[in-house]
């Protein structure tokens, strides 16, 4: 299970997750999205090879009630197929916004 450590509201959030075998890794929160009838967050680490790979951490995302942060692994592979083909929407929605929107420069 994933621990939230460490939410900067900095230009750029990251989070500290301490992974099952107690290494911890920094990641920059990507984004917090709706998939179903849950909440999600992308992560991308900042170091290592999973860094170097693009690699991207995908958990559910909830708020207790003062508001502190909660991420908890997805499961089940059914629940993961449909938050990863969100994400995935996601990006590719932002790269055609990209693209439209230099289109429009020009």
């Amino acid at each position: 299970m994933a621990d939230e450590k460490n939410l900067n509201e900095e230009e750029e959030m990251t989070v500290t997750l301490t992974l099952d075998d107690d290494t911890e890794v920094e990641c920059v929160v990507l984004t917090i999205f709706t998939a179903g009838d849950r909440d999600y967050i992308a992560l991308l680490p900042m170091e290592g090879e999973d860094s170097e790979e693009g690699e991207v951490y995908l958990y559910r995302y909830s708020e207790t009630e003062d508001g502190t942060p909660v991420l908890d692994n997805i499961e089940d592979d059914d629940e993961y197929e449909i938050v990863a083909d969100a994400f995935d929407e996601m990006l590719d929605d932002q790269e055609y916004d990209e693209l439209v929107g230099e289109d429009e420069v020009e």
